[in-house]
């Protein structure tokens, strides 16, 4: 099982933090791909992410294309308002690359036209324009893990000073 969650040309530096530690969080991969709209030394980035840093395996892609080429086509699953699918509605692959526009445009569609059949959107009110990237790919992350019942993750929780009644 491996997830990955990938941002093309993030422009907000906490979006990125926060989405940095769910992938710390939940063991997956965060890929992001150039340019981005901020330095990864950014105070705003390392101050979203808290001190999950160490945990985070992250990969840098210097374009689109690089990235894309690295891949196989059928792990990849495109979050965009534009899609007719819902992101439930589909079985996802053990390895499994869930790719995120940027914050001000989304993504290209010239990659969603070659993808059609793996484009998915969150359902919203139509009136919405979009959610918030950190919002949604932790709603993507969520549903991946729930489909392989949170294998490797922990499902327990403790009270300190009282016991959970069974």
């Amino acid at each position: 099982m491996a997830l990955h969650i990938v941002l093309v040309e993030p422009e907000i530096p906490q979006n990125t933090g926060n989405i940095a530690r769910t992938c710390a969080a939940i063991g997956a991969t965060l890929h992001l791909i150039h340019p981005l709209g901020f330095s990864l030394e950014e105070k705003h980035l390392k101050r979203a992410g808290l001190d999950y840093w160490h945990l985070l395996t992250l990969i840098e892609h210097p374009s689109k294309e690089h990235f894309f080429a690295s891949v196989q086509a059928n792990e990849l699953f495109f979050f965009t308002t534009k899609a007719r699918q819902d992101y439930t509605q589909v079985q996802y692959p053990k390895e499994t690359y869930l790719v995120f526009g940027k914050e001000s445009a989304g993504l290209d569609e010239d990659i969603l036209v070659k993808h059609p059949k793996q484009c998915i959107r969150i359902p919203m009110l139509s009136d919405a324009r979009s959610l918030n990237l950190s919002n949604s790919a932790a709603i993507g992350a969520y549903e991946y893990l729930r489909q392989y019942e949170f294998a490797d993750l922990s499902k327990e929780g403790n009270l300190h000073r009282l016991k959970w009644e069974e």
